[in-house]
């Protein structure tokens, strides 16, 4: 802290501890209220400009005055035309005091609110001594107030609300985070996202743009025809994902449901039923760890569409992410993480995405073609060689997806199709008709992490049953991710279902990348933290 903040009054609370300065404040407070001046009481306070509308009108004003004065123009008729500016516009803003510098019979403050900062200049002679004095003496950093005046730059180019009238709108009772330092702490930030967020701008403009890239998915889908529907949360049957669900009980039905896992099998129930293009936007809630990429409860987007196939869910996945990234972070060329020499690493989205299947994926990063491997006994063998480790119940498909775990996810960098997945990990999935043993299917990776996942749909309701015969026998073995047989769901496909394309994005991963995120907490307001004792 420099000599100049100490001497302008910001330096003595941060000096005292924080149940002190609480009980300041509170004294502050209950002197107000028996003044009849409590700011609690104070129930609508009109706004008439944002500090974003206010740079935006004076900045347009200010260019139109440039503009209008000859070249030759002298200093007294530049004078002029400001002094006639600045009284051009008055403005009534509102938000949270982040700095104060007391200067005498003159303050200066910094107020924020959602759009920006902007400088607050207040002047005994121009709002009364009295008020002058009661705003000193009540008022503190972090407090929300009200201002009302004339915009204007000051001599240095900053501009700045020359007030005419104060209000205390909502009183801190507890102090802000030391501003040299901020709220350092990661797990206070996340436990505390309301003091991140008035702390650390970047932290705002994150979901700022989350709410963006949201809004620009859903643009761009609905011009695609899409309908964007809703489906339920609490489910008989969590299928659609290999996930553990949450468990609870519905009292009034005296039912035991859990918490969706996936939107799948509703979606599809709605292309049975001829709606052909749906997608939702919505939270599932999966039983599983925490970690820098996985959050027990989060947001996923799933769409359907009749008539195409995965080939056409790779195609409009393509499109939506540049478009979105364009619309958004204005460039397809996308800064994230850094290289081992500290350099940002720059994802193209602006370039055809690279297509490759698993097995070619697997065979370049390991040289094992499980395409010459004749059975699961030969795949198991070829694991043991390599140090993967797999399970009994494992078969041949779920040990080539091992192989490509272990080997290959961590090159994907640059935006990559994985397409042609075993059918073993697909119990969803159409298989190819030229090679039944694998599916239709493709993940997209993109800095070595699944952002989709996307099948033509399997629409066989003789097939789908035996595969759902298979995730059952799983369960028996232990498998607590496989799926039940939904028997409404298999009633729909028997009422017939068109060949259909489906994808499922995470949209938490996407704004993680579109955003510069390392931690899917950096992205969610209130991510799922352990209860503090």
């Amino acid at each position: 802290m420099s000599e100049k903040e100490k001497q302008n009054g910001q330096a003595p609370e941060q000096q005292t501890d924080p149940s002190e300065q609480r009980q300041v404040r509170l004294d502050k407070l209950t002197d107000m209220q028996a003044n009849g001046q409590d700011p609690f009481q104070i129930t609508k306070f009109d706004v008439t400009a944002s500090t974003a509308d206010c740079r935006e009108m004076y900045g347009k004003a200010e260019d139109e005055m440039n503009a209008s004065l000859p070249e030759d123009a002298d200093e007294d008729a530049k004078k002029a035309a400001k002094e006639q500016l600045d009284e051009k516009f008055t403005v009534t803003v509102a938000g949270r005091i982040m700095s104060w510098r007391k200067m005498g019979k003159a303050n200066f403050l910094d107020l924020r609110d959602r759009s920006g900062r902007i400088q607050v200049y207040v002047r005994m002679n121009d709002i009364g001594e009295e008020a002058f004095q009661a705003f000193r003496k009540n008022g503190d950093i972090g407090d929300i107030m009200g201002v009302t005046g004339k915009l204007f730059r000051t001599r240095t180019g900053e501009l700045s609300v020359h007030a005419t009238a104060v209000t205390l709108l909502s009183k801190s009772l507890k102090p802000l985070p030391e501003k040299w330092h901020g709220l350092t702490d990661r797990d206070a930030r996340y436990r505390q996202r309301y003091v991140d967020l008035i702390m650390n701008e970047d932290v705002r403009d994150t979901f700022i743009k989350r709410s963006q890239i949201i809004a620009e998915i859903r643009s761009f889908l609905n011009a695609q025809g899409f309908l964007e529907v809703e489906t339920p949360m609490l489910v008989a049957n969590a299928g659609g994902a290999a996930a553990r669900p949450f468990e609870t009980h519905y009292n009034a039905l005296d039912e035991d449901v859990k918490l969706r896992i996936s939107l799948e099998l509703y979606l599809k129930r709605l292309i049975v039923g001829g709606l052909e293009r749906v997608y939702e936007i919505g939270r599932v809630f999966r039983n599983e760890g925490v970690d820098t990429r996985h959050n027990p409860e989060f947001t996923l987007m799933e769409l359907y569409q009749a008539y195409t196939d995965y080939h056409g869910m790779m195609d409009l996945t393509e499109n939506m992410f540049r478009h979105v990234a364009q619309t958004v972070c204005g460039t397809t060329c996308i800064p994230y993480g850094t290289d081992e020499n500290g350099d940002p690493v720059m994802i193209d989205l602006g370039k055809p995405f690279a297509r490759i299947t698993m097995i070619d994926a697997v065979k370049q990063y390991t040289g094992v073609d499980f395409d010459q491997i004749p059975d699961t006994a030969a795949a198991k063998k070829i694991a043991d060689e390599k140090g993967v480790h797999y399970e009994d119940r494992h078969e041949k498909g779920d040990i080539l997806n091992l192989f490509f775990e272990e080997f290959v996810e961590e090159h994907l960098i640059q935006p990559t199709f994985v397409m042609d997945h075993p059918v073993e990990i697909s119990p969803l999935t159409k298989r190819k008709p030229d090679k039944p043993d694998y599916v239709e299917r493709f993940e997209l990776f993109i800095t070595a992490r699944e952002m989709c996942n996307a099948y033509s749909e399997l629409n066989d309701p003789i097939d789908q049953r035996k595969r759902f015969e298979a995730q059952e026998e799983l369960i028996k073995k232990g498998d607590e991710e496989a799926n039940h047989i939904d028997e409404d769901f298999m009633n729909a496909l028997e009422i017939g279902m068109p060949p259909t394309g489906g994808i499922g994005y995470g949209i938490d991963r996407l704004v993680m990348l579109l955003t510069n995120s390392g931690s899917i907490r950096d992205v969610l307001l209130f991510p799922t933290m352990k209860s503090v004792e």
